[in-house]
Formats: structure tokens, sequence, C-alpha cells
């Protein structure tokens, strides 16, 4: 079974995705990741993220087991895998590596923002989970604060409201609910309740006859 989990930042699909992983004993693959290791690299070389062959190089490079988790989480680093995100090349260095773990025995799931439409569009089950901007920001805020960086709420919501429209708008593998994906907004739901509707839906999927 592969489970596609789509969504903008602070909508809370990592969480969800977390849980669907352990609720179901599937491995879990974090796209963003990966987008976010080659932005650090690219600034750790000390180059620009838009300089297209820097994030180039740093993507067919990348080692996956040596993702530093706590840094590539800092928002100087969301804000440069966006702008990766949006090279061509730096998308096609990362794809075989997502379809690769999608194809494991006994499937897996896959969270990022163009699994359902690029990455494995004949997944499963597929939820693209979404939030107000405001909710998002708070969410997000509330992550950084916890970090320790120095932000405000209002320039949380201003760089997730750029990044979205990036994201939105790049013309490799444009972020976009997939057709036949199932929308879930997270907006006034508690981490549980959410999670709770996600398994439902997953649970509803396994049971469904496939056309």
């Amino acid at each position: 079974m592969i489970i596609a989990v789509d969504g903008p930042t602070a909508s809370g699909k990592g969480t969800i995705s977390r849980r669907l992983a352990a609720d179901f004993a599937l491995p879990l693959l974090d796209t963003g990741a990966l987008y976010r290791a080659v932005g650090l690299a690219v600034l750790d070389a000390g180059e620009d993220p838009g300089n297209g062959d820097a994030a180039i190089r740093a993507a067919r490079a990348l080692d996956t087991a040596r993702i530093d988790e706590t840094r590539i989480r800092a928002s100087e680093v969301g804000a440069a895998a966006s702008i990766v995100a949006a090279n061509p090349g730096v998308r096609a260095a990362l794809f075989d590596a997502q379809r690769a773990f999608a194809a494991r025995p006994g499937g897996a799931i896959l969270d990022g923002r163009d699994i359902g439409t690029v990455i494995c569009p004949d997944a499963d089950v597929k939820i693209y989970i979404t939030a107000s901007l405001p909710a998002r920001a708070e969410r997000r805020w509330k992550e950084l604060q916890a970090r320790g960086e120095s932000v405000t709420l209002d320039d949380v919501a201003a760089m997730i409201q750029e990044r979205d429209a990036r994201d939105a708008s790049r013309a490799a593998a444009p972020a976009a609910m997939a057709a036949d994906a199932v929308l879930l907004d997270t907006t006034y739901l508690s981490i549980d309740e959410a999670a709770s509707a996600a398994r439902a839906l997953v649970e509803a999927a396994r049971t469904r006859p496939r056309a």
C-alpha cells in the first residue's frame, strides 16, 4: 500500500504521516527533508540557492543517511529549500530515490508537495492536508520559537505565503492537490483529531475495491 500525503508548509502533514507510519507499520519518507538538505548544502557551500548549477550538484551528491534533522528545520533553510525545489535538475536528481522508496515491498508513506501528482500518481491513498494561513503561521512560529529562533509571527506568515506562491507557480512539478486526493483541513483539529481522520481515510481506502 502506497500512501501519498501532500500539503503546504505547517499544514500538519509531517506529524500525520508519522502517525500513519506507526499505525500501519509502513516506512516513511519525508521528501521535504531531501530538498531542505539540498538547500542547506548549497548554503553551507557559500552559494546562492538560486544558483541552479550549485543546487543540482548538491542534489546529486546528497547522502540521505547524513541529513542533519536539526539544521534542516531552520527557517532560512526552509526558504532555500523552496528555491532549489523549483529547479527541474534538482527534482530530476531526487526523483529516482523517491520512486525507489515508494517501491519497497509492502508499501510506504511519502509526504511532500507533489507525491500524489508526480512521484506516486498511482498511490493507493492520496490525502491532501491543508489549514488556513493564520493557523499554519502560528504553528510554524511556535516551532521556531521552541528552537530559539527570534522571528515574529508576521514574518513567519509572510515567509509561508511567499513559499506557497513559489511552490504553486514553479514550472517543475508545481505543488497541487491531485484530482483523486481527499482533502483534510486541519485548521480547527487537534493533532489527535487530524491523525484519527487521516487514519479513517486510509482504512476506508483499504476496504474499497480498486478499479
